[in-house]
């Protein structure tokens, strides 16, 4: 209004109000001020300091050709990274623990004369469903690999899925045709069942057999992406803002906060300032998917940028603005924002109360997770999630990326629970710290062992199941009046045998009429522990004296069985 201080706080006590200048109005106050001092108002929310994704709109004169987009999905172990691998003519899998990829890795290949496209490298295992739909989100194609040995999986048909939610067009490739027991035939027809009809089939779909091992059919595979995409008329404006999204994002010793980004609009070069989620940066250096120093980068491109203040979560959208203050007034409202919606209270309705009263006896697991990136942590934290039953579960007290600090013992030690390290390890201070403190840190590299260990602990937490286990019967042949004892009944052993310890069972015209424990086992005078079948002995029930002749006597025990999480 550029109105001077003393003159706002003067109206401020007219209308009743004491303030200081350093005092935060509300929204009506504010504009009765304004309005009073002669000044026109207008009221925004504070959501519009966001940047909305998608407003920029393109002249259609500026958009050139941009390379397509290609995921590759599927189950575990049908080769979608060796095919990368062949045609990359690198190994990644040699790279990957396990032999399995637990990452999204994003590279471009160059085809001879006809172009560049960029694969993005999904992982197949069950744990990695949220980071297989970031991949179907940015594609323009997805290849969906079945092997030709295995068929169509649970993983294949979630792929199926992401690719369908993504509407994104799917080329089927038929790995492992160099293997004896591939039958491309079933795999054409068990994809019929979930509407994937190929050209083979009478559909529109394109499949190609591939060998990726032996690099069969590689070539025709290329040819069915690049005709794909020509339908698809891809193109993208480079002279404008970059915009995009994050791959993968770790902090790197030595580098900092560094993120996998995919761009999709515009350029992105050295010295933007960039926004992605409620983190942001001057980029300070951009590496392509071979670890090559570049300046800028297109559409399509997969490239890796250093600078960020913090570690952006996987799937974050990214934008290049236009200047540092821009970019903090964005990230410190979706920071505020994220941690608003972190606090909220749960609505208190009849389920939810009802699933409190049922969750009370619940034992948790409190676990506190650290990984190498942001993809990785995210599949651990659903996988953990998703074990345990009514009675036991996985707490996750804390997730993020980075190695094993200090504050997470002191955090793990005060809710009682352990630390995972995934792919990272904890400095000596913190190691020292939890040695000293008793608190176990366990390291993995392969997210099976993690799961595995994690329901073996569950499964021990479980209460055992009581189980009834049958001994013998006894007939009562009489019945002995004894003072200061009661009632003795004279029997005989018909089944099994009889032990002191047991418990026993009261049968009367088939009808059980008591339940309870021995006061007495007897063999002639002498107590004893038990009595075999076909012998007489005498027994007196503990707190019950209404036994007759014919009466018989079950004699069971209860033994406690362990019980496991399926």
């Amino acid at each position: 209004m550029a109105e001077k201080s003393a003159i706002v706080v003067k109206e401020l006590m007219k209308l009743g109000i004491m303030a200081t200048i350093n005092k935060v109005l509300d929204a009506d106050t504010a504009e009765l001020i304004v309005t009073t001092l002669g000044h026109t108002s207008k009221r925004v929310s504070e959501a519009d300091v966001d940047v909305e994704i998608g407003e920029y709109v393109d002249d259609p004169a500026m958009l050139k050709p941009r390379p397509p987009v290609v995921t590759v999905m599927g189950h575990v172990d049908h080769g979608k990274t060796s095919l990368l691998d062949a045609l990359r003519k690198t190994h990644v899998t040699s790279a990957e623990a396990g032999g399995i990829t637990q990452h999204i890795g994003a590279y471009q290949v160059n085809v001879a004369d006809r172009g560049k496209v960029t694969f993005i490298d999904t992982p197949g295992h069950a744990a990695f469903g949220a980071m297989r739909a970031r991949g179907a989100k940015v594609t323009d194609i997805v290849i969906l690999v079945v092997a030709a040995d295995d068929g169509v999986k649970p993983q294949t048909i979630e792929a199926i899925s992401h690719a369908k939610a993504a509407e994104a067009p799917i080329i089927v490739a038929i790995n492992k045709m160099d293997k004896p027991g591939a039958d491309p035939h079933r795999v054409r027809t068990e994809l019929l069942s979930h509407e994937i009809v190929t050209e083979s089939m009478g559909g529109d779909i394109l499949e190609v057999e591939i060998s990726a091992l032996k690099g069969t059919n590689l070539d025709k595979l290329l040819d069915a992406v690049l005709l794909q995409a020509e339908m698809l008329d891809l193109k993208a404006n480079p002279d404008r803002p970059g915009e995009g999204v994050v791959i993968e994002a770790k902090l790197d010793k030595g580098r900092g906060a560094v993120g996998t980004l995919l761009i999709q609009h515009g350029s992105v070069n050295i010295g933007d300032i960039v926004i992605a989620g409620a983190s942001w940066g001057r980029v300070r250096a951009i590496n392509d998917e071979k670890g090559a120093r570049i300046t800028t980068a297109g559409p399509s491109q997969p490239v890796e940028i250093q600078g960020l203040n913090d570690a952006p979560m996987a799937g974050d959208h990214f934008l290049a603005v236009e200047n540092e203050n821009r970019a903090r007034e964005i990230t410190e409202y979706r920071a505020r924002k994220i941690k608003d919606n972190a606090n909220l209270a749960v609505a208190k309705t009849l389920d939810t109360l009802m699933s409190q009263i049922k969750s009370a006896d619940k034992k948790d697991m409190p676990v506190l997770i650290k990984g190498d990136v942001h993809g990785s942590v995210e599949a651990i934290n659903t996988a953990l999630q998703k074990l345990g039953n009514d009675e036991v579960g996985v707490r996750v007290i804390h997730s993020a990326v980075g190695g094993v600090n200090e504050s997470d013992i002191h955090l793990a030690e005060t809710a009682g629970g352990i630390v995972i390290g995934f792919n990272v390890r904890a400095n000596k201070q913190a190691a020292d710290l939890a040695e000293r403190r008793k608190i176990e840190i366990r390291y993995y590299a392969i997210i099976y062992d993690l799961i595995d260990d994690i329901k073996a602990a569950l499964s021990g937490m479980l209460k055992p199941e009581l189980r009834e286990e049958f001994l013998g019967n006894a007939e009562i042949l009489q019945v002995f009046d004894i003072t200061k004892v009661g009632k003795v009944a004279g029997c005989i052993i018909r089944k099994g045998m009889a032990a002191r310890a047991a418990k026993v069972r009261l049968i009367r015209d088939n009808t059980v009429i008591h339940e309870g424990t021995l006061s007495t086992l007897r063999r002639f005078k002498d107590e004893v522990k038990e009595v075999k079948e076909g012998y007489e002995c005498g027994m007196a029930f503990e707190n019950y004296h209404d036994i007759r002749v014919g009466d018989m006597i079950e004699i069971f025990e209860i033994r406690e069985v362990k019980r496991f999480l399926q």
